[in-house]
């Protein structure tokens, strides 16, 4: 199964779908000419307008691509599986989101915009997104926050589309396989963005897993072919990547900054403004632990959010849109990496050929190193 999915691109590169605006069509488009594998994010938009994307994306290439969907969220963290919270984790209340809205306030009358509303849906659509892609099969679809059933994997099996399914732990690895996911994506801590946990858990526990050591783990783990998703910036990433056992590395922030990108200016200027030293792990945004760069509002709300997702999403997204806007780095969602000050402002096609150099010559000095003795 392996070669059913990386005989689908030349090169072992895929771009991560960043939901949001930033995986636009061009920019899938431009990878997968390239040779590497273009991704939609399919995450916070209708059904229509991902079909639309999809549309708009095959009048760009005639390569594959995928597609990324977000999983329905239970009713509090772990409701999926069994009664209690996750990790000992409290369920979210409505008191809790209504404190935290209290909290907002200020933010609000600083942007003068409306705090959302927190019941604006959980299921992100997921069902009719599944009946398009269904009826209008697509190469590759990928999961998020969480792991498909069977009978969702063998449909799209059926329909001819191959499907992966992030895991942040081995156990989570190991639910993908026994579900019947083609492939796994292994997401270590140091990835920008959500953290795609099957059920929320304390960002601060200590169980998080650092990339390497999660491929290795999760490679004893399981059968399935790895895609390794966290800080990969650089070809000599991929190679440590590959050498570790996975068959592809995803990478995301790398791709932020090109000019295909669908990220705001002041979101690819921040990625290696000297006043962003450093990324964290928060809820302040969206009340799931996701990475970002460390700015006031993650500084100043991390602390307090709840863990209530979507239910914060929803809340600060006018807070969010209002700070780009006004071009206010401060008050915006800044995901990124941990890698995030090896960006490099190239065309995406371009980015993908210096990564494979770069890959190529990672490789060549291992093998010269290894026939030195």
């Amino acid at each position: 199964m392996s070669s059913a999915l990386t005989d689908l691109f030349p090169l072992p590169i895929v771009q991560a779908p960043m939901a949001g605006g930033v995986s636009v069509p061009q920019l899938a488009a431009a990878v997968s000419e390239a040779g590497g594998l273009g991704f939609l994010a399919a995450g916070y938009k209708t059904a229509d307008g991902m079909y639309q994307e999809i549309k708009q994306l095959r009048g760009l290439t005639g390569r594959p691509f995928g597609v990324n969907l977000f999983m329905p969220q239970p009713e509090y963290p772990g409701a999926s599986t069994g009664s209690t919270g996750a990790a000992g984790a409290a369920p979210p209340s409505a008191a809790a989101v209504d404190v935290y809205a209290h909290q907002l306030a200020g933010e609000a009358a600083w942007y003068e915009a409306e705090l959302g509303d927190p019941d604006s849906g959980r299921d992100d659509g997921y069902d009719a997104k599944l009946a398009v892609l269904l009826d209008n099969p697509v190469p590759v679809v990928s999961f998020h926050f969480g792991c498909p059933s069977r009978e969702v994997l063998d449909a799209l099996r059926r329909a001819g589309t191959l499907t992966l399914v992030t895991a942040t732990t081995p156990d989570e690895a190991r639910a993908v396989e026994r579900a019947g996911a083609d492939a796994v994506i292994v997401q270590g801590v140091e990835a920008g963005g959500h953290q795609g946990t099957h059920r929320d858990i304390p960002e601060n526990d200590g169980s998080a897993l650092g990339l390497l050591s999660l491929i290795v783990q999760v490679r004893e783990a399981v059968g399935l072919p790895l895609v390794a998703a966290g800080g990969i910036m650089r070809g000599s990433q991929i190679a440590a990547a590959l050498a570790a056992g996975a068959s592809a590395a995803q990478l995301g922030t790398a791709f932020l900054a090109t000019p295909e990108s669908g990220a705001s200016a002041v979101h690819k200027q921040a990625l290696t403004n000297p006043l962003f030293v450093r990324t964290a792990l928060t809820r302040a945004f969206s009340g799931r632990p996701a990475r970002g760069l460390v700015n006031r509002f993650m500084r100043e709300h991390g602390p307090y959010a709840p863990a209530a997702y979507p239910e914060i999403h929803h809340l600060t997204s006018p807070l969010r849109k209002a700070a780009a806007k006004a071009g206010d780095a401060q008050g915006m969602a800044l995901w990124a990496g941990q890698g995030h000050r090896m960006a490099r402002e190239l065309p995406a096609g371009q980015l993908v050929e210096v990564l494979a150099a770069e890959l190529d010559a990672a490789r060549t000095a291992l093998s010269s190193w290894g026939g030195a003795g």
